[in-house]
């Protein structure tokens, strides 16, 4: 077992300040298209669920089944592109291929035609993350891992999959059809493509360390290898519950908020889209914290605070622009993702192991919480009433912060400081 100021891909000639700051801004404005494409249909249920005459509980299996693709394209994908090396152009054909599966989204006219549309672009996108940040920890300096990382998960996917997304996808819903919205949602992907395969070269191949590394069966050795680290662990059980916090929040907050608490449609859009600001500010301010500070602390502190923003949908009786403030903060925990998705494990891991260790993470993250935690809210919400998808965030967020306790710290800097003190 490697030691996690052992484990992170560090030695090797890195690519010049400017080609790195290139490729994480890219690879963060491919993912912000990639969400915008998946937050799509979140924020734009209020309009599909009466015209679809969708239960809440099929509201649920859309968003379950699209996450359970996700999940297993993140397993295939991650481990093929560290068997093949070629991440670039896996990353151009996933993008096309979201990109097209938006346009049968808009084509729906069922519930089964619906869930098909989106176990394609589930599947599309789900080796995105993997592939980008494995190609982030073979580029960019460890120094700045937590803040590239978090860069290129958290920046752009919040400020166009959660800001721009919920406010421009209503207007055109509302002007031309929730169909037309989704035709549109599917341009940038294509732009995107284009800007990657003409601009980014491909990464070094990861160093080959065991040979059936490209077999099954040398997968799952990977996986029983790595699944032993405690960091690992801790962070696939945290992914868990956070992610099912924030599917659940996409899927059933704007139906709440306009159906429940009797917000009009405009201001729930921009409600949504303050979660998308916050997320933006956070994909820098809180992962270059974490490299400061440390992972524990933060990862922490935000899965805490992260019970403010149910509690406040539920209770909070002042203006919309109170509620706004509240969603602000609490959705301070988006920050944290890139850290028990990627950064964590890449300091935890050898470099031969990375994507692997993505895919990992961040598929039992989709398969488990995505896909279950959506799927139990909705029926709970049939049960009980809206509210209990809302009690259910409660509930994962104080999970979150209780496993986060038991993560080891593995900001380098952190760790440099340690060392010099008990030198």
């Amino acid at each position: 077992m490697l030691a996690p100021t052992q484990a992170a891909p560090s030695d090797g000639p890195r690519r010049s300040p400017g080609y790195q700051a290139l490729l994480v801004g890219l690879l963060s404005l491919n993912f912000g298209i990639v969400f915008f494409d998946r937050n799509s249909l979140n924020f734009l249920m209020p309009f599909v669920q009466p015209d679809l005459k969708l239960s809440d509980g099929q509201v649920g299996m859309v968003a379950g089944i699209f996450s359970f693709a996700w999940a297993l394209a993140a397993f295939g994908v991650s481990r093929l592109s560290d068997m093949v090396g070629n991440r670039k152009l896996l990353l151009v054909i996933a993008t096309l291929a979201f990109s097209a599966c938006s346009f049968l989204t808009g084509l729906a006219a069922s519930f089964a035609m619906l869930i098909g549309a989106r176990i394609l672009m589930g599947i599309a996108e789900g080796g995105v993350m993997p592939i980008s940040h494995a190609m982030v920890a073979s580029e960019v300096e460890p120094k700045w891992r937590g803040l590239a990382q978090g860069i290129a998960q958290n920046f752009g996917s919040n400020f166009f999959g959660s800001f721009v997304a919920p406010v421009v996808l209503v207007a055109l819903a509302s002007q031309y059809g929730w169909q037309k919205a989704f035709y549109i949602a599917a341009v940038p992907g294509m732009l995107s493509a284009a800007l990657i395969w003409f601009l980014l070269d491909e990464p070094a191949a990861p160093p080959k360390v065991e040979q059936q590394n490209g077999s099954f069966s040398g997968w799952l050795a990977a996986v029983g290898e790595v699944i032993r680290i405690r960091n690992i662990w801790v962070c696939v059980v945290m992914g868990i519950v956070l992610v099912a916090y924030l599917v659940i929040c996409w899927a059933f907050m704007p139906l709440y908020l306009t159906q429940n608490r009797g917000y009009d449609q405009t201001t729930t859009s921009w409600l949504m889209g303050t979660l998308g600001i916050s997320a933006t500010l956070g994909s820098f301010l809180i992962a270059g914290l974490s490299d400061v500070v440390g992972r524990r602390p933060v990862m922490i502190l935000c899965s805490f605070v992260a019970v403010i923003l149910p509690l406040g949908a539920m209770f909070y009786q002042g203006s919309a622009w109170g509620l706004a403030a509240i969603f602000f903060f609490g959705w301070a925990l988006n920050g944290v993702f890139p850290l028990f998705m990627a950064t964590v494990p890449s300091e935890s891991v050898s470099p031969d192991k990375a994507a692997t260790v993505f895919g990992l993470c961040m598929g039992s993250c989709e398969i488990l919480g995505g896909a279950g935690g959506p799927t139990i809210a909705g029926q709970l919400s049939q049960v009980f009433g809206r509210t209990a998808p809302l009690w259910m965030m409660v509930a994962l967020a104080v999970i979150g912060g209780l496993i986060a306790l038991f993560l080891k710290e593995t900001a380098p800097r952190v760790l440099a400081r340690r060392t010099a003190t008990d030198l």
